[in-house]
């Protein structure tokens, strides 16, 4: 367990080899040859893990605590690919005794960027009321402004979360920290996946690019646990030819202990796929 007086410049940089671990996924963004057509180098390695990755030094300082009740937010600006390193760097936020600023530079490029921070309390949680359980789709609309309207709700999607499923997600974004085996936990990267699973659920799209999100995590999830995803749409819009998408997911446990609020959003539609 990390020292509770270890502050962002006890923290060295984190390396990570970058792994693909969507390269059969139905997001051909990750497949080398469809990525390469839109001007990437190969296929991009999950902006979710690379938020994975960016979660190692909060853990590192402030332990399950941040994992209970920590906020993150990320904005993912350029691909990290599969065998490059990340190099994950923090730095202290002036006049704010409890957060860092977060870089993830890989080939010598700026891939990501956002913060962490440790509030004293959580803050008040939303009332599920407001986040009705919606039955999935029979069958999957093509993702349009028309099948993913502002202020929809998507349905809910469910997923067990084994302890086999979880020490080989850690495998995959490489963590290490010993304090997840120790107790079991869920890691706050596997939490955001469910933020691309209320999208990929509940419509069908083509490549598409995860662009950021913001994170208030509520509280701790366990080997063994069935998580699931309740989200709304708050805005779909297009910029500069992209449609991109806006959601606001509860990520719960057992279906109803709240664990995370996420503002998720995404490019759903590239301008090279308009017309």
């Amino acid at each position: 367990m990390p020292s509770p007086a270890m502050n962002a410049d006890a923290i060295a940089d984190y390396q990570v080899e970058a792994y693909n671990t969507a390269k059969e996924s139905e997001n051909k963004i990750h497949d080398d040859t469809v990525a390469r057509k839109f001007g990437f180098s190969g296929g991009l390695v999950p902006g979710v893990d690379v938020y994975a990755y960016m979660t190692h030094p909060a853990v590192q300082r402030w332990g399950q605590d941040w994992l209970a009740r920590g906020t993150a937010d990320c904005r993912l600006m350029k691909p990290v690919y599969e065998g490059a390193t990340a190099t994950v760097s923090v730095q202290a936020i002036a006049g704010e005794a409890e957060a860092m600023a977060i870089t993830v530079e890989s080939a010598g490029q700026i891939c990501a960027q956002g913060s962490v921070r440790l509030p004293g309390a959580a803050p008040t949680a939303p009332d599920l009321a407001d986040f009705p359980i919606t039955a999935l789709p029979a069958e999957r609309p093509p993702a349009s402004p028309a099948s993913l309207p502002a202020g929809a709700m998507l349905g809910t999607y469910t997923s067990h979360c084994s302890a086999e499923i979880e020490t080989a997600y850690q495998a995959d974004v490489r963590e290490d920290l010993p304090l997840y085996a120790d107790q079991h936990l869920i890691h706050p990267g596997h939490l955001l996946r469910f933020g691309n699973w209320a999208l990929t659920q509940n419509v069908v799209l083509g490549p598409w690019i995860h662009v950021g999100s913001t994170v208030q995590h509520f509280a701790t999830a366990q080997h063994g646990e069935d998580l699931s995803v309740r989200a709304r749409i708050s805005k779909n819009f297009e910029r500069k030819g992209h449609l991109f998408v806006d959601l606001d997911a509860l990520v719960l446990a057992q279906g109803d202990r709240l664990l995370a609020r996420i503002a998720h959003t995404a490019i759903y539609q590239p301008r090279q796929l308009q017309g």
